[in-house]
């Protein structure tokens, strides 16, 4: 598990032994079995999240019982509730484990600390929010702006390894639109 974050940052930013030693003595080890959650709604969030192995989906419930899905994330990728972390308010969102996952914690106050005690950290995960900003800027816009085909030609395109790893129900949520109207589109796309 913790071979893996090394990899993650050694391929991000050029970084010492011992900066990664130190970083890495912060992380607290997480196993999820599949179903198992890591957030509930009502929880403050407290971590950064790193998935080394495994796939999660954050998502909200309506009050009819729909459920919203916010984000995915596989292996190499992070997860939390950042207004919830950062306010120090109950969450909106789970976040459920979609397979058997290992996951690696880092308290806020250690996470805070190593930021400003090792710069190429910092800057590597100052770049990882920029980015995230921007991902989720698009998909505001994609959402506003494209058909529902479009959505979901989208989607597969961008995520094509997420695409064939959850239920078809889920990429719907996710994109924003209903399992009958995905059936349609891809049924659609079957006959072309």
């Amino acid at each position: 598990m913790l071979e893996v974050f090394k990899k993650y940052i050694t391929d991000k930013v050029s970084i010492s032994e011992d900066e990664l030693n130190e970083i890495l003595s912060y992380a607290i080890l997480k196993k999820l079995r599949k179903r198992q959650f890591l957030l509930q709604e009502g929880d403050v969030w407290r971590y950064n999240a790193f998935v080394s192995s495994g796939f999660l989906r954050k998502f909200s419930v309506d009050d009819k019982g729909t459920e919203h899905i916010m984000s995915f994330s596989p292996e190499n990728y992070w997860t939390g509730d950042r207004e919830s972390l950062v306010n120090e308010t109950p969450s909106k969102f789970n976040i459920e484990a979609l397979e058997n996952s290992e996951i690696l914690l880092f308290k806020k106050e250690d996470f805070e600390m190593l930021c400003r005690k090792i710069h190429v950290f910092n800057n590597m995960v100052n770049n990882i929010l920029h980015r995230s900003f921007i991902t989720s800027q698009s998909r505001i816009h994609s959402s506003i702006s494209l058909s529902s085909e479009e959505k979901y030609n989208n989607f597969v395109l961008k995520f094509p390894s997420i695409a064939n790893r959850v239920p078809q129900h889920m990429i719907a949520s996710y994109i924003g639109i209903s399992p009958e109207t995905l059936s349609r589109i891809r049924s659609q796309a079957n006959k072309k």
